[in-house]
């Protein structure tokens, strides 16, 4: 169980960082969602400018070509006086002339106005176009962000559930923990009290000669508080699975690969053939592990032991946290209700 909490923790931990990335892509997105919005409102306001723009511009044109209106009905009039009659009623030459040149001077300015005008109005509206293109392409931008905006919550949600239910699990793995341990404990206790802590029958396993506990002995290296720290093998100190990796790859010279939160003592039958290329053997000899399976409350996890000698069906083993209080000790078991694994020598 303490390998099973390991895993959903290392899960949570990184659904935990992979929810913080997408918090921070999301973060991105909504930064880039609101500069959007800055650029789509000055271009709104650059287009109601326009509007009011070309509004005035139209205005101008309606008034210019009012004023030109009256000026040509005025020069109607005066064309329906011929040359001889405006000429005669002219002073001299001279005030003949600048009439003429009056009236041409004032056809011009108005029609170079109106040009004008128009010219500036087209260009008004050309404008007008280009910034409603460009508020439809930055709208049509947002839209996109905003979708994207919309499907990165979703990850992070998710991804935040997934890591509470992970940290649930946590939770219920470590009370499930705690309530084997206080079963164990107490069990252990019984035993002492009715004068039996030194042997034991557990279905059809039996277990005689318990040494007592020993501290951090035996010569193991990982001590320190009992589940401080992991080893090499990625199990907790002082732990039963832990003491035993350690004997196998250095007291006998085999290999034990990394057990990847996969090291209680009864996920071992499984966990080391496929980590480790172990198998089991019938007849056990010094050097081979000793797994008890699972058994409520005795070894609610299951518990791992090594051989140190055989003779017969009685096998002396040496073991850590037997009765859960993570020190070293030594007894003899009978052969039958364990499994014996072998592993392979180390290269």
């Amino acid at each position: 169980m303490r390998e099973r909490a390991k895993r959903f923790q290392a899960q949570a931990d990184t659904l935990r960082a992979k929810a913080d990335t997408l918090q921070n892509k999301l973060n991105q997105l909504t930064a880039q969602i609101n500069i959007l919005h800055t650029k789509i409102d000055i271009n709104n306001k650059k287009h109601e400018k326009l509007k009011s723009d070309i509004a005035a511009n139209q205005k101008k044109l309606v008034e210019t070509q009012d004023i030109l209106g009256e000026i040509l009905a005025s020069l109607y009039i005066d064309d329906e006086i011929s040359t001889i009659e405006l000429l005669a009623s002219s002073q001299n030459i001279g005030d003949f002339v600048d009439k003429q040149e009056y009236r041409s001077s004032i056809r011009d300015q108005l029609k170079t106005t109106i040009s004008n005008i128009r010219k500036i109005r087209a260009k008004l509206e050309s404008d007008k176009a280009s910034v409603e293109a460009i508020i439809e392409q930055l709208q049509a931008q947002k839209n996109e962000l905003a979708a994207q905006e919309a499907n990165q919550r979703r990850l992070v949600s998710e991804t935040r559930g997934q890591e509470a239910a992970y940290q649930q699990l946590v939770s219920d793995a470590k009370s499930q923990i705690a309530d084997a341990a206080a079963a164990q404990r107490a069990y252990y206790a019984s035993l002492i009290a009715a004068g039996s802590g030194n042997s034991g029958v557990v279905g059809s396993f039996q277990y005689w000669g318990w040494s007592g506990n020993q501290g951090c002995s035996g010569g193991y290296p990982y001590c320190g508080a009992q589940d401080s720290h992991a080893d090499p093998w990625g199990l907790y100190n002082r732990e039963c699975v832990s003491y035993v990796a350690w004997a196998l790859a250095v007291r006998f010279n085999k290999y034990v690969g990394h057990f990847s939160g996969q090291g209680n003592a009864y996920e071992w039958p499984s966990s080391a053939p496929a980590f480790s290329n172990a198998y089991r053997v019938g007849v056990p000899k010094a050097g081979d592990a000793v797994i008890l399976p699972a058994s409520y409350p005795f070894a609610p996890i299951g518990h791992a032991m090594i051989v140190e000698s055989v003779s017969g069906d009685n096998v002396l083993v040496s073991q850590y946290n037997f009765y859960g209080t993570g020190e070293y000790s030594t007894m003899y078991i009978k052969t039958s209700g364990v499994v014996f694994l072998r592993f392979p020598p180390a290269a």
